[in-house]
């Protein structure tokens, strides 16, 4: 048995030979399909905008609005992708059917923005000429090619980091050293395929034409299925323990129904059944959920046949599972209070793009993307890693004893750069609007400004080093904080935080253009054309919200406390005729 993996099967379903399965090389295969995934979905959202409002003839806030809804729906989709691995398909089948769902959703980009029929004609020279929007068909398309890559993502990104660490197993110390830097090299891999995506996929779609980088992103994604498929026999496969989510559902259903039943006197009097070892003891939060736990008549089936089977989980749940549920929900008010940080990253790939894209881009003979900005994004991300992790560690550690900050403190960082960040983009606005106001009508409308794009680098780097420190902090505190049985799904809940958050910046853009449309001359703030609005006052309108939202983190982190490691007394039940909790 030592050289079989206790937990993990081969593909025909045998216990998994440890020295035939498992290891590096599956997981280098798994890599591929997320660098690959990163080129296409990043090389998109990035650029989508210049698209939309330069081919499509969209208004400024409507192209936004369709970036931000589509990286919000990639992530929603995390937690459907999770559910059907978790339920039904296994990581390895959700990762090869959704990648195909990708390959199919960029080959249809690549169609809708190649063939003439499927956008309207370009525009003339004239200052005075309105262009021809996009009709309905022609958006339907180009819809339904996102869509699909957003589905696609979803599902990869739910099941790909856990399918590679399927490929070692924890019990085996050097395997276990193995996953740690798996995870550092999967993170890698993301930051590499985002950096590809915002230079050398932008270029090619600005310069060559984006069918054809679209065309690159489809067939690398079919490639990577190919050597991914080619590992299956070297994979090894972990047995799904049920959705969390479904767990959750049991719980409130079953708390719901006993709503009327008095608990009772004694907490040792709710059912329980997990074992000694993996219970987690009684909690006084939200007392409410105690109620699924109440032994109510019929629950255990004793009028059927005693002891025959497990209880209905829709109708008794035990205090393990109930305290499970009150865990996550502990977790909720710092989850709320971070998804203005995604709000604020949504920018970055949205207005930030479209005020570069007015701005003098050359640096001697070339001319440099928009889209390509968001390099300034990625290096920001990878230089905050690494003196993090050269210098702010070893000197915290020296100082405080502590191994870096706490996950706590990571996110509060990343809030206070994000909030900064806006500062300085509405700082860099007034001075790229007052250029632009000193111009031409024909320039403030078609031309590029006098004005170095350089000057939105500012904006680009805190809110990029805000992110290294906050999508860390996050990771750490959603899986370290989460019960064990959880942790898939506290992953998706720190993923639904990005996506709530660009679907935030979606809803704020349509309350901001509706409220401020009759002001600025009727222009508004957000205008079809970013010239003629007011840009910078909505970049202070989001550093004002970080402020205030800076303010509600500190009074939930604070309401929060830490979970600690159960003392070695509470292993037993009673002691001295009370439970060892009452004693603690």
């Amino acid at each position: 048995m030592g050289w079989t993996v206790a937990d993990a099967v081969d593909y025909k379903g045998f216990p998994a030979d440890r020295s035939k399965t498992g290891g590096w090389i599956p997981a280098a295969l798994i890599l591929g399909i997320e660098i690959c995934e990163r080129l296409s979905t990043m090389g998109i959202a990035v650029n989508l905008v210049t698209y939309l409002t330069g081919t499509m003839h969209l208004p400024s806030s409507t192209s936004a609005n369709v970036v931000t809804d589509f990286m919000g729906t990639s992530f929603l989709l995390c937690l459907l992708g999770g559910f059907l691995a978790d339920s039904f398909l296994g990581r390895y089948m959700t990762i090869a059917i959704f990648s195909l769902v990708q390959t199919l959703g960029t080959g249809t980009l690549a169609l809708a923005t190649k063939l003439p029929q499927l956008r309207p004609p370009p525009c003339h020279g004239s200052a005075s000429h309105t262009c021809e929007p996009a009709n309905g068909f022609q958006m339907g398309i180009l819809y339904l090619a996102l869509y699909l890559i957003a589905l696609g993502t979803g599902g990869l990104k739910s099941s790909v980091s856990g399918f590679g660490t399927d490929q070692f197993d924890e019990k085996d110390e050097k395997e276990k050293s193995q996953m740690a830097y798996f995870f550092n090299r999967f993170f890698f891999f993301i930051s590499t395929g985002t950096l590809m995506a915002v230079t050398v996929l932008v270029y090619i779609q600005d310069e060559v034409g984006r069918s054809w980088a679209y065309g690159i992103c489809s067939v690398s994604m079919f490639m990577a299925i190919l050597i991914f498929l080619s590992g299956t026999k070297r994979y090894r496969y972990k047995k799904s323990l049920g959705s969390p989510i479904v767990q959750i559902f049991q719980v409130l259903v079953a708390a719901i129904n006993k709503r009327k039943m008095e608990p009772p006197y004694s907490v040792e009097l709710l059912y329980e059944d997990t074992p000694e070892t993996s219970r987690i003891h009684h909690s006084d939060r939200f007392r409410f959920l105690d109620k699924a736990a109440i032994v109510g008549e019929g629950d255990l089936g004793r009028n059927v046949v005693p002891a025959a089977s497990a209880p209905n989980p829709w109708k008794l749940c035990s205090v393990t599972r109930v305290e499970e549920v009150k865990m996550m929900a502990v977790l909720l008010p710092i989850w709320a209070t971070t998804i203005i940080f995604w709000t604020t990253y949504a920018q970055m790939m949205t207005f930030s793009v479209e005020q570069a894209s007015t701005m003098e881009r050359s640096i001697g003979g070339f001319q440099i993307p928009a889209g390509s900005l968001t390099v300034f994004f990625v290096a920001a991300i990878l230089i905050t890693l690494a003196v993090y992790d050269r210098l702010i560690m070893p000197f915290y550690k020296k100082w405080k004893g502590k191994p870096g900050f706490s996950s706590l403190q990571r996110m509060a960082i990343g809030l206070v750069l994000s909030t900064l960040g806006m500062a300085a983009a509405a700082i860099a606005e007034v001075k790229r609007l007052a250029v632009a106001r000193s111009q031409s009508v024909d320039a403030t409308t078609t031309g590029t400004l006098p004005v170095t794009v350089f000057l939105l680098i500012p904006q680009f780097f805190l809110v990029g080093a805000g992110e290294a420190f906050i999508y860390t902090g996050q990771l750490d505190f959603f899986i370290t904080q989460s019960p064990k049985g959880m942790k898939t799904m506290s992953t998706g809940l720190f993923l639904s935080t990005l996506s709530l958050g660009f679907f935030v910046s979606s809803l704020l853009v349509s309350v901001v253009k509706s409220v401020t449309g009759s002001s600025n001359g009727g222009y508004g703030w957000l205008a079809d054309n970013i010239n003629h609005g007011r840009l910078d006052c909505f970049y202070g309108l989001l550093a004002v919200l970080g402020v205030i939202n800076f303010v509600m983190f500190l009074v939930s982190a604070a309401w929060f406390k830490r979970r600690k490691p159960k003392p070695a007394i509470q292993m037993d039940t009673i002691v001295n005729g009370s439970t060892c909790e009452d004693k603690c």
